[in-house]
């Protein structure tokens, strides 16, 4: 499949982050009602997992997205794209609660812009190299910028520099996901991307979940309330929207639109949900000024100083720095 036009690409990525914001509501209440915040990242990724098993068992040219990795020669490496999303769901877990959501989710930001900003430079997405300008750089920054007015009034928590730490290499991880993801993708298509992405991050997650004690003994009573156990769908749409993204702009300006749409749908749910926030001022700027930064950073087109790959040679050795012999 040939990678969508830009302006349609970002609209679903733009989707994906609402996406995304569902998705950390859903997995938090469920994760409280369990009594161990770590089973609400199992479960999304058992469901993810799940609905696109589904999908393989349905689509008989995703099947055959997943044959033609045998002889696609991508680096072992590139397949591990998932342990970037599993990262970021267990850091999420345990650092949240140290430094705030304020914090935390300007940390992961600014990881993930300044990854952002390396991957597409290096070529380690599917879309070639791209030049570190000007326009990319402030894009970039400008999104931190933004992150940080839509936390405004929220409390900060301690700042915790090892927290913090984490909280940036978790964003870094979710940009190497991105990358990584659509060099599978490039060649095995959308579903057969995210099915290796959903077999990776969920033996990573269940591993940790063992480690952490959190698989040792069951809830009573698991959650009820159908729309609970819906996690694993928006995390299906979240990889699925950073696949097409990523093929089409690049791994920064995805993921900044992610963020915008993120905040959207935040800002939704504070409006929507009976014990929210309500619609806050710094929230939508920040929305609105994170869209401005995907702008920015895509302006005077994608410069790329490498070879971008194509049907015949999803991967080329040329954008490959990493790649050993």
């Amino acid at each position: 499949m040939r990678p969508l036009p830009p302006a349609a690409a970002l609209t679903l990525v733009a989707l994906g982050g609402a996406a995304a914001a569902a998705q950390g509501v859903i997995n938090a209440e469920f994760g409280a009602r369990a009594g161990d915040p770590v089973l609400g990242a199992v479960v999304n990724n058992l469901v993810g997992t799940l609905l696109v098993a589904l999908a393989l068992l349905a689509s008989s040219s995703a099947r055959a997205g997943l044959r033609a990795l045998r002889t696609a020669r991508l680096p072992w490496w590139a397949y591990l794209g998932g342990l970037g999303g599993a990262a970021i769901v267990v850091i999420a877990t345990y650092v949240v609660p140290l430094l705030g959501v304020a914090v935390f989710t300007i940390a992961q930001v600014a990881g993930s812009s300044l990854g952002g900003l390396a991957v597409d430079r290096t070529g380690l997405a599917p879309v070639g190299r791209l030049a570190l300008t000007a326009p990319r750089v402030g894009g970039a920054l400008l999104g931190v910028a933004a992150v940080s007015l839509a936390q405004l009034g929220r409390p900060l928590g301690d700042l915790a520099l090892g927290g913090v730490l984490l909280a940036v290499l978790g964003g870094l991880a979710v940009a190497l996901q991105s990358a990584l993801n659509g060099r599978v993708s490039a060649v095995a298509g959308t579903v057969a991307g995210a099915a290796v992405n959903f077999a990776v991050s969920t033996v990573a997650v269940l591993t940790v979940a063992t480690v952490a004690g959190g698989l040792a003994r069951t809830p009573a009573n698991w959650p009820a309330d159908w729309y609970l156990w819906a996690g694993g769908l928006f995390g299906v749409t979240i990889v699925v929207a950073l696949l097409v993204g990523v093929r089409s702009v690049g791994v920064l300006r995805t993921g900044l639109v992610l963020v915008a749409g993120q905040l959207a749908g935040s800002l939704l749910f504070d409006a929507l949900l009976p014990d929210g926030a309500g619609l806050r001022l710094p929230v939508l700027l920040g929305a609105l000024l994170t869209l401005l930064a995907a702008l920015v950073a895509g302006r005077g087109g994608r410069r790329r100083i490498g070879p971008a790959p194509s049907a015949s040679r999803p991967v080329a050795p040329a954008v490959d720095p990493l790649r050993t012999r």
